[in-house]
């Protein structure tokens, strides 16, 4: 009885003393306010100002850090749908440029959705890797949050009439009238992935023995990682860069994930299409990628009533290639609003590659095999950061068709097989690169 006593009044007594006090953090005031006229009042914490953003949800159950991070939420007032958000802090976001890493350990350098929102905000954080608490992060990189609000009621909103325009308010702005329907700022009126994209083009793992050219419209990191750690020289290049002069240099062709409306990217989309006809190498896309490899095969790109942002949407492969298996169902990571509209019949040499299992909407689109391409797009993320890794395995097919194509070529010109391939001139290197494509 003695020793039971001892145990229950120890441990928790001993586990609460291992976590991180944020320290004497001071709540001000803070709201929602919703385009449709819904109002959500709680405490504010991170920045102290008010902005004005797309409100979107997310079912993420963990990785608040890369979600926030991650470029595809750039202009979005970010509901987290899980209660407590922030408990075990911060890490730290540096890492080394090498055959491992790309510089960074979250998605990006800096926080991209314009704020947060959460149920509860956690003010003590325990890991061993944390720095610092997630309100001190949110201060530091002067985005504002709220808390002490249901989210769960926000979500319903938000799943019943769709994304849907707000302005999360700090301090004595609360105590003002919730801004005119005409006051709302709409950020997909703007090309946001011109505003996440590198701005000048770079090289990561110089030396590996297949050489990429990453379209950038907004990418996470670990798709750049995701790369490297295959052994691919990578040379990231910005969104609209006409890939068409410099495409003989390159082994393959990848398109990321960016924010915003498709329609934006036109202009690369229209450069794909000329590569689509003068290329016979391998090309991929991701999120953004996908819409864009989309609308140069012909497919239209549409507005989603809410999108899908979480780590738990299901897809079923509707045709085998690579790791992927005709009939499975893979559970993904996703973050995005628009998607690429199902037609029948489908353009000339493309088929669906993939279906969502919960609102059939299309997944993914490949070259058909009478079409003599290698192209595949996916509006999931197989990088997941965080989600699963169901379909992680994609990066390895893509580049070992690369590879494959190269050795084909080589054999035919008798050129050496196993040479390294140099960097592009006038591209810099890893050492005078910036870590990844993300606005400061």
């Amino acid at each position: 009885m003695i020793a039971s006593q001892v145990i229950r009044l120890a441990i928790p007594r001993h586990a609460r003393g291992l976590a991180s006090q944020v320290g004497s953090t001071t709540f001000v005031p803070g709201s929602l306010h919703l385009k449709t006229g819904q109002s959500f009042y709680g405490r504010s914490f991170g920045a102290p100002k008010s902005i004005y953003g797309e409100t979107v949800f997310s079912t993420s159950i963990t990785s608040y850090t890369e979600s926030m991070t991650d470029p595809s939420y750039r202009g979005q007032i970010l509901v987290f749908t899980t209660p407590l958000i922030g408990n075990y802090g911060v890490p730290s976001n540096k890492a080394p440029m090498d055959k491992q890493d790309v510089g960074v350990v979250l998605e990006s350098q800096n926080i991209q959705c314009s704020a947060v929102v959460v149920a509860d905000v956690a003010e003590k954080f325990s890991h061993y890797k944390a720095v610092e608490s997630l309100a001190s992060w949110c201060q530091r990189n002067d985005v504002p949050g709220l808390t002490g609000v249901d989210t769960r009621a926000i979500t319903r909103l938000l799943r019943d009439q769709g994304t849907t325009l707000g302005r999360l308010v700090v301090g004595q702005d609360t105590s003002l009238p919730a801004p005119s329907a005409k006051e709302y700022w709409d950020p997909t009126h703007e090309n946001l992935v011109d505003q996440v994209s590198t701005k000048k083009s770079y090289t990561m793992n110089p030396t590996g023995d297949v050489k990429i050219a990453v379209l950038d419209f907004g990418a996470k990191a670990n798709i750049l990682r995701s790369l490297v750690r295959r052994n691919a020289a990578v040379t990231v290049l910005p969104w609209n860069f006409d890939f068409n002069t410099i495409r003989d240099e390159y082994d393959g062709l990848f398109l990321t994930n960016g924010p915003g409306d498709p329609k934006h990217c036109m202009e690369a989309a229209m450069n794909l299409r000329r590569t689509f006809q003068e290329w016979d190498k391998p090309i991929f896309g991701i999120c953004m990628g996908h819409q864009v490899i989309g609308m140069a095969a012909g497919l239209e790109a549409y507005r989603m009533m809410f999108g899908n942002r979480g780590h738990n949407q299901p897809v079923l492969a509707l045709a085998s290639s690579g790791s992927i298996r005709a009939g499975r169902v893979y559970v993904t990571s996703q973050n995005h609003q628009y998607a690429l509209k199902l037609q029948d019949p489908f353009p000339a040499g493309w088929e669906p590659f993939f279906i969502n299992c919960n609102d059939s909407s299309v997944e993914g689109i490949k070259s058909t095999a009478e079409s003599g391409k290698k192209i595949w797009g996916v509006q999931f993320h197989p990088e997941s950061a965080g989600g699963p890794l169901d379909t992680i395995e994609m990066f390895t097919d893509f580049l070992d068709e690369c590879r494959s194509h190269r050795l084909g070529q080589r054999v035919q010109t008798g050129g050496d097989l196993m040479g390294a391939p140099k960097p592009t001139s006038g591209m810099n290197t890893a050492e005078s690169a910036r870590p990844i494509s993300v606005a400061a």
